[in-house]
């Protein structure tokens, strides 16, 4: 094969994968489980690895700050949109649970690992994600793809957005 051709092979292979990867249900739920991953291995952290406890609780914050803002940008608006069922509902109480979220998320961005309850707040937010996803993957995703949403465009649309946020935090 020519390096001309095996050059062109490759960018469509990455072009199939990038588009089968901006599926927006898909793009949600990867984002689910590498949060989830991550405060799995802060829960492996013991109390003198401040370092790697700091390090560890910016990264997800960060990767929830942009989650919670793809979803309430670009996605939400979609499901309230296609008239979803049950959509209002669930989007007005996910938009609620990404306030406490929010709300914590700022706390810890102003504590330090040594501190008082800084372990506890971060418990508390994996457990309030904890369930905000299983909500959202058992309820709304599978009504969202019901409603016959273009998925793969809102998928397109969200990692475009999502890249940006995260040069920017």
């Amino acid at each position: 094969m020519s390096t001309r051709t095996q050059s062109g092979a490759r960018a469509g292979t990455q072009s199939n994968a990038m588009a089968a990867g901006q599926d927006a249900i898909a793009l949600l739920t990867a984002d689910h489980r590498e949060v989830a991953e991550m405060f799995e291995q802060f829960e492996q952290l013991g109390d003198r690895a401040t370092a790697s406890k700091e390090k560890l609780k910016d990264k997800i914050c960060k990767a929830l700050v942009a989650h919670t803002t793809i979803e309430e940008e670009i996605f939400y608006p979609a499901v309230r949109a296609a008239n979803v069922e049950e959509g209002e509902d669930m989007v007005d109480e996910a938009i609620v649970e990404h306030a406490a979220a929010k709300d914590l998320i700022k706390q810890l961005q102003e504590m330090q690992p040594d501190d008082d309850l800084y372990d506890a707040k971060v418990k508390v937010l994996s457990e309030q994600i904890e369930h905000h996803v299983k909500e959202e993957e058992k309820e709304m995703f599978p009504k969202a793809k019901k409603a016959g949403l273009d998925l793969l465009a809102l998928g397109q649309e969200m990692a475009l957005r999502k890249q940006e946020l995260m040069s920017t935090l």
